[in-house]
């Protein structure tokens, strides 16, 4: 007897057709409210699916039952969890001392790592280097994957991204076409291109290993001015991130995104730098790095957060060939 194929044999999630009461009409109506998998629809509310749908509350709540079923959600022992994670990737900073500081390896996935510092600390340029290492072989510190970057500042130079593949000794052409840019021009446009990056890997099979935002709070510090409008700035930004933690853990995308600073006039003694966003970014970020200038030319890197390792600070050089330990003179 022939055992029928079914979405589970090749190792592929089921679709969302595949849950009773939602056919392609539905899936395409979710599809276009951003919902694309079996995460997205379980963890929907019936009334909110019910809505979006335009299907009874009785058929919604079917639904995401049926999905929690298919998606086994709970809790797993800390040995299982272990097993999970053995493809976490690390891409290389492109200094050994900040990888140090990363653990040893570089920036890693299912995880959002936040550099934030003053203006010339080297957040940007660490970015665009993340953007070519990401594509180097395994053995090499990459991923063997493409990048986005997502540019809501004016940042991205395509001249710069070829300087730093030249240092690798890569095709600067080819580098640049596996770097997929697009310029967020308002915060909901940059929400939305979140939705876009998981179209691209679901629907377009596009090898993305890695998100770049440069930067995360630029556009939301800009339209939410003024004490009265903090409530509502913090809400949507924290919106935002959890979609960037969604889109790291479902996808195994390393995400790096780089904030912007202002200077605490309470703080008496001490660095008065303090990152935008307050709480709500510092509690997204899985890993928080204050980056600022340092003596002889030098960049340094402080971990200000991380779950596994310590506070402890590296120093690197920005090169034309990106960030390196040696220092281009």
């Amino acid at each position: 007897m022939v055992k029928e194929k079914d979405d589970s044999d090749d190792g592929k999630e089921p679709g969302l057709t595949s849950i009773p009461g939602i056919g392609p009409g539905i899936a395409s109506k979710l599809e276009a409210a951003g919902i694309y998998d079996l995460m997205g629809l379980a963890v929907m509310s019936p009334p909110a699916l019910s809505e979006l749908a335009g299907v009874g509350e009785a058929v919604a709540r079917k639904a995401i039952q049926a999905a929690r079923g298919m998606m086994k959600l709970g809790f797993m022992d800390g040995a299982e969890f272990d097993k999970r994670r053995a493809d976490v990737h690390y891409i290389t900073t492109g200094s050994k001392s900040l990888d140090g500081l990363f653990g040893g390896k570089g920036i890693e996935s299912r995880a959002i790592t936040e550099a934030y510092g003053a203006f010339g600390s080297g957040k940007t340029q660490l970015g665009l280097t993340l953007t070519v290492n990401v594509q180097l072989p395994k053995e090499r510190g990459g991923s063997e994957g493409k990048a986005v970057y997502i540019d809501t500042e004016g940042t991205f130079r395509p001249d710069r991204i070829k300087q730093i593949a030249e240092g690798i000794g890569a095709n600067p052409e080819k580098v640049l076409k596996n770097i997929l840019v697009a310029r967020a021009f308002n915060s909901d446009h940059q929400i939305l291109l979140l939705d876009k990056i998981t179209e691209m890997i679901k629907e377009n099979n596009e090898p993305i290993k890695l998100v770049v935002i440069d930067s995360l709070t630029a556009h939301f510090r800009a339209e939410f001015s003024g004490r009265g409008q903090l409530a509502d700035r913090q809400q949507k930004l924290n919106k935002y991130l959890h979609h960037l933690m969604k889109l790291a853990e479902q996808h195994n995308v390393a995400i790096y995104v780089t904030n912007q600073v202002m200077a605490n006039p309470a703080m008496m003694f001490g660095d008065p730098t303090t990152a935008i966003g307050g709480n709500i970014v510092g509690h997204a970020s899985t890993y928080r790095v204050y980056l600022r200038r340092g003596k002889q030319g030098t960049r340094v890197a402080k971990m200000i957060d991380a779950p596994n390792l310590p506070e402890n600070e590296a120093a690197f050089f920005l090169t034309p060939h990106g960030v390196r330990d040696e220092s281009p003179e």
